[in-house]
């Protein structure tokens, strides 16, 4: 377990940790969706023996403060934050993670201030076009924009869950989407980690958003407000990163068996449909499951066709196959590390 520490930002209040030797590496960590820092102290015993490691909690989560999110800017709401929060801490350049929605804020960072990414590692990140909403290899969206993206996809049930703190819920949810059955875990670790999603921030402005309904399957359209709605194809489209002129390296890990950001994802209205959980699917050819480990590979192929370079990893495990495996993540990150070294040398 790792302190709490506080820093004020010209932005707002960011709650983080802190780990490792101060001459080491600088290594900046990003959490993802519904969690905060907390989610990634498997990591830091690991990581900290290499690294001088720093894991912010992100607006809306965590103990940070608790700021809305303007969903038109996508993720920039996040990544001008990460900028005042690194400069408060006078870091110039460091290595950039982010583990799945924090994976799609640290491609939006290195858009927006590519000569501070040395390499960037993609643990799990959700789909460069926007999670759900979209269709085929270029992630091409439906019409009306944003339909079956963003806030209105939410489970109701998840907002009460937070909103009165049922942990039996939120535990049972953060297993079966995260984990593998029978992985191993840290019962301390997973208390914290469940107590750590009811201090998301819940609301129009926050998590998941606002939204407005469709005649159309599956009748939710994104809003311009929270979380999710930053996340859909209307506003969170990372096509920029392609472009970027000084490319970092990038390493890309990825469960084996995640079903959160997969093919046939377990909260993505497509897959949902076509497996009959959610009534009224209209058929494949009209709202086909979104293909996101198409879509990223495809996007990822993109970069490295403008002269990127791309490591793709997969490690056993669900979408938090890190946390499952420390060990074997630290050295993957170590390797992939000590390889561009080689490379610059």
């Amino acid at each position: 377990m790792t302190n709490v520490l506080f820093i004020e930002t010209e932005r707002l209040k960011v709650a983080f940790r802190h780990v490792g030797g101060v001459n080491a590496r600088k290594l900046l960590f990003l959490h993802g969706n519904l969690s905060s820092s907390v989610c990634l102290d498997p990591l830091f015993p690991y990581l900290s023996e290499h690294y001088d490691v720093v894991a912010p909690d992100l607006r809306c989560f965590g103990e940070t403060e608790p700021l809305p999110i303007d969903a038109t800017r996508g993720y920039r709401d996040w990544s001008d934050d990460i900028a005042a929060f690194v400069k408060e801490l006078g870091w110039d350049s460091f290595i950039l993670a982010g583990w799945s929605m924090g994976g799609d804020i640290a491609m939006q960072f290195t858009i927006d201030h590519p000569e501070m990414v040395e390499e960037l590692i993609l643990l799990c990140p959700g789909p460069p076009y926007g999670f759900g909403g979209s269709y085929g290899i270029e992630g091409e969206a439906y019409d009306p924009e944003g339909l079956g993206s963003g806030a209105g996809t939410a489970f109701p049930g998840l907002v009460y869950a937070i909103e009165h703190k049922s942990l039996s819920f939120l535990r049972d949810m953060m297993l079966k989407q995260n984990f593998t059955p029978g992985a191993k875990r840290d019962l301390e670790w997973e208390n914290r980690l469940v107590h750590a999603m009811t201090h998301v921030t819940t609301g129009t402005e926050h998590f998941p958003g606002n939204y407005s309904v469709s005649t159309k399957w599956p009748y939710v359209v994104a809003g311009d407000k929270g979380v999710l709605n930053a996340m859909t194809p209307t506003y969170g489209r990372l096509d920029d990163f392609i472009k970027i002129a000084d490319k970092p390296p990038v390493l890309w890990i990825r469960g084996e068996k995640d079903q959160v950001v997969s093919d046939h994802s377990s909260i993505e209205f497509g897959a949902l449909g076509e497996d009959g959980t959610v009534p009224g699917w209209p058929g494949a050819d009209t709202y086909p499951a979104q293909p996101m480990i198409r879509q990223l590979r495809e996007f990822f192929a993109k970069y490295q066709d403008e002269g990127g370079s791309v490591t793709e990893r997969i490690m056993p495990g669900g979408h938090m196959c890190a946390q499952q495996h420390p060990e074997l993540f630290t050295q993957e990150v170590n390797d992939f590390i000590r390889n561009q070294s080689t490379i610059g040398a």
